[in-house]
């Protein structure tokens, strides 16, 4: 079975977006994910493109009446991620603006920096460690 190939969009945006990084993409849930330097910082459907946001970037998007990713629709979850406006992926100057700071969210988000003020990160566990073993040894009396 052959992969389903682009849409037309989706070619367009993707050489759009190589011509200002190196990318890469991945079939996720019928849409595509974009990654650059491994973070995934866009994803895109048949025909939209959408970056990830937070406070930092936020606004950039605000101001053109963009609006974020609603993948079950109105009263749905919603997404960090808003759709890119047209004339911004048609300027290469001004999408390589926005696709650094996108990345710089996703960059972000890997380090933690998305989790909500005052939240500590989950522990970690290393399976197939003994931890027991890294205690003292009991004194005999």
């Amino acid at each position: 079975m052959s992969p389903k190939a682009f849409t037309s969009y989706q070619s367009y945006a993707l050489e759009q977006l190589a011509r200002v990084r190196p990318i890469t993409s991945k079939r996720m849930f019928g849409g595509l994910g974009v990654y650059a330097d491994a973070l995934f910082f866009a994803l895109m459907d048949d025909d939209g493109l959408w970056f990830k946001v937070d406070d930092s970037n936020r606004a950039d998007f605000e101001a053109r009446g963009m609006s974020p990713f609603l993948p079950f629709g109105d009263g749905g979850p919603i997404m960090q991620y808003w759709r890119v406006p047209e004339d911004v992926l048609e300027d290469p100057a001004v999408l390589r603006e926005w696709v650094d700071k996108a990345i710089a969210v996703a960059r972000g988000a890997r380090k933690g920096r998305a989790r909500p003020t005052g939240t500590a990160p989950a522990p970690r566990k290393t399976p197939g460690r003994n931890t027991a073993s890294k205690r003292p040894p009991r004194k005999r009396q």
